[in-house]
């Protein structure tokens, strides 16, 4: 990888990591806050590299609250299990009253 993705990473791990508990973003609004909107697939593999780093990976979903990276956490249904631990509803690996969980960063962090 190179250093450019790697500093993207880093930025991308910053942002996760100030989502609130009981909170979720999705992958496009990292992108977005970071001034590189069309990269949130980049956002998602950076989700997907984070294990380990202290990241709240699961707190990060795909634009219409579907939990498109559960694939990529241990275990059956970890993601949805560690967001409904935070009080976060998913049915069918859709959160629910999603607008109101959503946080965004562009709103939050200015």
């Amino acid at each position: 990888m190179n250093p450019e993705t790697l500093n993207f990473f880093e930025k991308v791990y910053e942002v996760a990591r100030l989502i609130p508990y009981g909170r979720v973003t999705s992958y496009g609004a990292i992108a977005k806050y970071l001034a590189a909107p069309r990269s949130a697939r980049m956002v998602g593999y950076a989700m997907n590299g984070s294990m380990g780093k202290d990241v709240p990976a699961h707190r990060v979903v795909n634009r219409n609250g579907l939990l498109t990276g559960k694939n990529h956490f241990d275990g059956t249904n970890l993601m949805q299990q560690l967001l409904e631990s935070e009080g976060i509803t998913v049915i069918n690996s859709q959160i629910q009253d999603f607008d109101v969980v959503f946080w965004d960063p562009q709103k939050e962090l200015r």
